[in-house]
């Protein structure tokens, strides 16, 4: 036998090892998915134990709708990608049905995973909380430590325990961002900036180094209404004197010093919590009231998800009824054409109402909109089908989550009635456009452009360019012309003059308890009371059923919704998932408004859109608007 002979039949002996080998591994990895599958496919649905607590903990930001669709949700928090999101009605539909339900004894309220969220939607929590109490049961908080979010939450509870090494850390609401014109300047960069609408400030983070007065002027007043509502719920839903929240931010260096640093023996002295008590401590006590599990050696109760498939599981073959109202989510940036859930497509929100409008059964509509705004294109869209339900004799009635501003406005305009939360951010009505060149960025590598063109215009959207004066003016003249047209839909919907709306708008951003004082939202109110409004326009009367019309989830998607828990721990389980850092958190704010600006598709470049997030302290995203 040759050295080749003998090194070939060497080397296709490993290979066939090798390729055994993978395909073992490749059974396994089937195995595993396939039980997966079954697991998934072969879920029961909980029972409710004859007494029990129903353990409500939201993780993650309330929202009105998951962002995405299932698939890429599921795929992103397997990488460490977005963090997880609880959806608002979920927690308010639970807190619902448990209040008539003779097994369901308390709640026990789990903070600790809430992560910044908006005030209105941690309001509607609080009143499903006040009315589940209302009816004779009690509301139970628990936390280690609690910040702003989660102690707003907490304190509506009829009685808040924090651990005896905890704190609560409410600092008050602030409003600060990022200016780039020194950097901008530094690069090289000319950002050309097209606006109308004198508190449309967004654009001044490329052309200032500090924040304007008059957005400095606006900002104080809807920071102030939002920390006035925050202050008066806490301190009325615990009982505290008027200003004692504010008492407990500005003495708390001496008061803390005062007893050694227990930063919980200071928020019960303080009155912030009803008592020090471990989880552990709180558990045992619980087990008097609903007895005890005997697996898991803790009280009876029943996780809000399991609770809402029981629940639900009733009304899946229900068949609908004749006559209904029809709730339409508009959650997101608004965005040109077909869009996933959380994100506002001009086309794909504008089926959804469609679909309403041909629905037979659907006799109103509820639009509850959660939305900075977007694309003015977009917008247009999605307003054309609210105006084609109206005509075609269907009531459509706003509801106004977090924010509903600049094109989340637009799209409300044409409604028969607005109603907002206190605290939503809404109006911003103006329309910007951006556009920068790179010339003198390019200059400093070497870099020089030069050519010629048939027309005047040829050439002149060149990002390696500076407009010239023609381009400019055209430019202007567009976003002029578009601010007209949004002050006019404003003006026909709200059924008043251009002039008057022009005196509100301009960009400026307004709380929801200022913006029914100037007309630009009828009522304040939650979702219910807009659904409510929109049945009594319809004259359905006060018994009727709700729908949330939305795009069908296939079974696909439906099928990986239900493998992802099992999928992230085990990955999690064999190392392969690793939690994010620290650090990683702390760039989502930056990152998110990168990849905010980077989303814009409006055809023309003209947008409707408020950076205005709520102030820090609920939220963790800070911009301008």
């Amino acid at each position: 036998m040759s050295v080749g002979s003998a090194l070939s039949g060497f080397f296709g002996l490993v290979w066939r090892i090798l390729e055994g080998i993978r395909r073992v591994l490749h059974l396994i990895l089937l195995l595993v998915i396939f039980g997966f599958v079954l697991a998934a496919l072969h879920t029961s649905i909980p029972v409710v134990p004859h007494s029990a607590a129903l353990v409500i903990a939201p993780e993650g930001e309330l929202v009105e709708q998951l962002a995405s669709d299932p698939v890429r949700r599921a795929f992103g928090q397997a990488s460490g990608g977005p963090a997880p999101e609880t959806l608002l009605k979920d927690v308010t539909d639970a807190i619902q049905a448990a209040k008539s339900d003779s097994r369901i004894k308390l709640i026990v309220l789990d903070v600790g995973n809430l992560s910044p969220s908006g005030l209105s939607k941690l309001q509607e929590i609080g009143a499903a909380l006040r009315d589940f109490r209302a009816g004779g049961k009690r509301v139970v908080a628990a936390a280690d430590s609690m910040d702003q979010t989660q102690y707003y939450l907490a304190s509506q509870a009829g009685e808040v325990y924090l651990d005896p090494l905890g704190l609560v850390y409410v600092d008050g609401f602030s409003y600060y961002r990022m200016f780039l014109k020194d950097a901008i300047d530094k690069l090289g960069v000319d950002v050309n900036v097209f606006r109308a609408g004198t508190f449309k400030s967004y654009t001044d983070q490329f052309s200032r180094s500090d924040m304007a007065p008059s957005e400095r002027e606006e900002s104080s007043v809807w920071l102030d209404a939002l920390w006035n509502a925050y202050n008066q719920d806490v301190t009325r839903a615990r009982s505290l004197p008027a200003g004692a929240l504010n008492e407990y931010i500005a003495e708390q260096p001496a008061a803390l010093a005062a007893v050694n640093g227990d930063a919980a023996k200071l928020a019960l002295q303080r009155g912030l919590v009803t008592a020090l008590k471990s989880r552990r401590q709180l558990g045992d006590e619980l087990k008097g009231l609903v007895g005890e599990d005997q697996d898991t050696h803790s009280f009876n109760s029943i996780a809000m998800n399991q609770y809402l498939t029981t629940v639900r599981s009733k009304h899946v073959l229900k068949p609908k009824p004749d006559s209904r109202v029809g709730i339409v989510v508009a959650s997101g940036e608004i965005l040109d054409g077909h869009q996933p859930p959380g994100t506002i497509g001009g086309e794909s929100t504008a089926d959804l109402l469609r679909q309403a409008r041909y629905d037979n059964t659907v006799k109103a509509v509820v639009l509850r909109v959660d939305s900075p705004g977007g694309s003015m294109f977009a917008s247009e869209q999605i307003l054309r089908e609210v105006q084609s339900l109206r005509k075609a004799g269907k009531p459509v009635v706003v509801s106004m989550s977090t924010y509903a501003a600049s094109g989340g406005y637009y799209i409300s305009a044409a409604a028969n009635q607005i109603f907002a939360s206190p605290t939503t951010l809404t109006g911003s009505i103006g329309v910007f456009s951006v556009i920068p060149t790179f010339q003198h960025t390019l200059e400093k590598l070497g870099v020089k452009v030069d050519g010629i063109g048939t027309t005047p215009l040829a050439g002149d959207m060149r990002l390696d360019r500076a407009l010239t004066p023609a381009t400019r003016q055209i430019l202007q003249s567009s976003v002029d012309h578009a601010y007209a047209e949004f002050l006019q839909r404003v003006g026909e919907g709200r059924k008043k003059s251009v002039e008057d709306v022009d005196k509100i708008a301009q960009g400026r951003v307004w709380a929801g308890v200022d913006a029914q004082r100037i007309g630009l939202v009828d009522h304040l109110g939650g979702l219910k009371d807009a659904s409510d409004a929109a049945a009594k326009l319809a004259e359905l009367g006060s018994d009727y059923d709700i729908d949330y019309i939305e795009s069908d989830m296939s079974l696909r998607e439906e099928l990986l919704m239900q493998l992802r828990s099992e999928a992230l721990q085990f990955g999690q389980m064999v190392g392969l998932l690793a939690p994010r850092s620290e650090w990683e958190r702390a760039l989502d704010p930056v990152l998110e408004q990168a990849r905010s600006i980077a989303r814009l598709n409006d055809p023309r470049g003209l947008y409707a859109y408020c950076w205005c997030s709520e102030p820090r302290g609920l939220r963790s995203t800070l911009a301008g608007h």
